[in-house]
């Protein structure tokens, strides 16, 4: 008789008297860092027995997770989210559920789930997570959509629902940085909610090509920042001023949006690409009587009702299984080939650039 089947045989009687309980010998491949630093400095491949599940432990397969650049500046020790050393990198994926605790409920075998909680290290091939922190979703949502949920796509929902209630009247928003991941977002939501809107992008050789991108995803306008200097679509009525603009860019490029404003505007800045602060004239505080926000999705997922959160997923998974809000353009990399994408992350190329996605298919 062969190894494997007498092997199998002697554990299966073995678990039937409760004589011994077999071994695991599960392993996890993971990337670790036991240092903040410059990732391809710090972030190292392990390989990792995998404890026993505690009861609301929940084991997951990962499917794909990506880089962004939140989890490159958490290795660096630059985000306010501070981690234990050592840590697993990755705050975003989606996985199959292998196997439950005794104490789990609503989350089974065979399920696909998301990390929906940030500093959860998705960057492995296996891991143990807590119960609270995944959330499933329907087998039919794509990989892509799934793993790059939690982020994004939130934060362009809530910055569009919480500030200005442009869903029921109308009005109008103007973003820069139309072409990153979250710009891409706004745009589809825009347009699946019936919403006009201007995206600012930089210059750049395939400038045609990213405009035509852009308005086939949903951008009413798209303007380069020296065309939004120019631009005469408010003056001559072509649109409305807007009444809502999205800044991830700070310095010239916040300043020339927020002159687009309407009276009583408001702007909200997620991000600072530039690097170059948000300067505010005082005249747009006296005479045009607009304001200034600040939006964090993690701060805002520490203070939201679970039902709140519920609702939010559930619209968002609804309008990806039917198409209308699509994952950001991406490139796969095998999981041991994460060098590659962590370079790319950190100098992006193309006339849009891409969202760097590790796949855990051939671990």
């Amino acid at each position: 008789m062969a190894l494997l089947p007498l092997r199998r045989l002697f554990t299966n009687n073995l678990k039937k008297y409760g004589a011994l309980t077999p071994l695991r010998n599960l392993t996890s491949k993971q990337l670790v860092y036991s240092e903040f630093g410059e990732p391809l400095n710090v972030v190292k491949f392990k390989e990792v027995e995998i404890p026993k599940l505690g009861p609301q432990d929940v084991l997951v397969r990962m499917l794909a997770a990506p880089i962004n650049p939140a989890d490159i500046n958490t290795i660096q020790g630059k985000y306010p989210v501070k981690v234990n050393l050592p840590s697993i990198g990755g705050n975003e994926g989606v996985g199959i559920v292998e196997e439950t605790g005794n104490d789990v409920q609503g989350i089974s075998p065979g399920n696909k789930v998301i990390v929906i909680k940030p500093v959860q290290g998705t960057w492995r091939n296996l891991g143990t997570f807590h119960k609270d922190v995944l959330h499933v979703v329907p087998d039919e949502l794509g990989d892509v959509e799934a793993a790059t949920l939690s982020v994004n796509p939130c934060t362009a929902y809530r910055m569009l629902t919480d500030f200005v209630p442009v869903r029921e009247s109308g009005l109008v928003v103007i973003q820069n940085g139309g072409n990153s991941a979250c710009g891409q977002a706004v745009t589809q939501l825009c347009k699946a909610w019936g919403i006009q809107n201007v995206s600012i992008v930089r210059d750049r050789p395939e400038i045609a090509q990213l405009k035509e991108y852009l308005q086939c995803m949903g951008a009413t306008y798209v303007l380069t920042e020296e065309e939004l200097r120019k631009t005469t679509i408010f003056r001559n009525k072509e649109i409305d001023r807007p009444s809502l603009a999205l800044n991830c860019v700070g310095g010239k490029s916040s300043l020339e949006v927020l002159r687009q404003l309407q009276h009583s505007g408001k702007m909200v800045t997620y991000g600072g690409m530039s690097r170059d602060p948000v300067s505010i004239p005082t005249a747009s505080f006296i005479f045009k009587n607009l304001s200034f926000h600040g939006y964090w999705m993690t701060a805002w997922n520490e203070k939201a009702k679970p039902e709140e959160k519920k609702q939010m997923l559930s619209e968002l998974i609804s309008l990806m299984c039917e198409n209308k809000l699509k994952g950001p353009l991406h490139t796969k990399v095998k999981f041991e080939e994460y060098e590659e994408a962590i370079v790319n992350t950190l100098a992006p190329k193309g006339f849009l650039g891409s969202k760097y996605i590790l796949d855990f298919s051939n671990c």
